[in-house]
Order: C-alpha cells, then structure tokens, then sequence
C-alpha cells in the first residue's frame, strides 16, 4: 500500500510476519531506544540523540526528508502478532555511495529470528519494482558478522572495503544486481 492512510502512518510493505511503514516523530521513544542500544553505538555509530525532542528532529531530518526528497528512506519494521516496534529496515541515498543502499537495525531483543532477512527480502524487491533500481548496495563494518550473514542471505557479495568519511573501522562494500 502507497497511499497515505488517514488513520495512520503509510504503510509500505508487509510480509508474512511483520509490516514496514514510514517513520513518524510519534516514533521518537522507540528511535530514541534504538540509537543508544550499545550495539548500534559499536556497529553504526553513536548519532549524539539523547532526548526524546533530540529523536524526533532525527527522523524529521533523515527519515522524512529522505521520503520526501526520493521517496523512499529507512521505514519502522512492526511485528504484526503484536504491533511491536522491533528495528528498522529501507533503502538510502547517500551521498558518499554511487548506488542506493540497503540499511537495517533491529532492536537486539529481535536479533537472530529472521526478521531482517524477511524485511530485508521484501525491500530489495520493492526497490527493484517500486523504484526501478537495478543495483543496491550496503556497507558493513568488518567485525559485524551477523548483519554479514543477513546481507549475503538477501544475495548480496562482498566487492571490497571501502573508505569511510571520519570512520576508523574498516567498512566493507557489498553489492547486488536486481535483475
């Protein structure tokens, strides 16, 4: 569904477990749990957004424009048993990568339970048919197995590592056609 529902968020997708909609500033509590979880810290990055005020300029300014200026941007994965909030999985236009990009957090409570391959799955084919993309890509720091493992489940293979504007871990390229 693309069309803004007037109850609610707009949802984009739904697979068999979980529905992905765009992100709101009524999502600022959950942002602001995700961005300080210790492992987003380590594998991401630390954002600097502590308040809840601070969380909902943060998905104003990346989340929403990015919806407005491409149409697409990161969307809020829920759990459909429950309605749950568990992480975060879309398609990014960054200026430092020639292709868009694939991007996922998940809360680490929701780790290891497939959910991103599932989200992951059916982003990769919105891209190709929505969007018209015949290429993603995703970067990855080379200690983060487990978003590796997730990434080469969605098809997509190491190309090289790459150089990353103020990052001192290794990044790593990984790329895939759409065919």
């Amino acid at each position: 569904m693309n069309a803004a529902d007037v109850n609610g968020p707009t949802v984009v997708l739904e697979t068999e477990r979980l529905t992905l909609r765009r992100l709101t500033e009524d999502d600022a509590e959950f942002m602001l749990a995700l961005l300080n979880e210790p492992s987003f810290h380590q594998y991401i990055g630390d954002r600097g957004v502590r308040t809840v005020e601070e969380a909902r300029a943060y998905v104003r300014n990346g989340a929403m424009a990015s919806y407005e200026a491409f149409g697409f941007g990161l969307w809020l994965v829920l759990r459909k048993e429950d309605g749950a909030p568990i992480g975060l999985c879309g398609l990014l236009k960054r200026e430092t990568l020639p292709d868009v990009d694939i991007g996922f957090a998940f809360r680490p409570a929701f780790w290891s339970r497939g959910y991103a391959v599932e989200s992951g799955s059916a982003v990769v084919e919105h891209g190709r048919t929505a969007f018209g993309l015949t290429r993603l890509v995703a970067i990855v720091q080379a200690d983060n197995r487990g978003s590796i493992r997730v990434l080469e489940k969605l098809g997509f293979e190491f190309e090289g590592p790459i150089e990353w504007p103020g990052g001192a871990a290794t990044i790593q390229l990984y790329g895939r056609a759409l065919p």
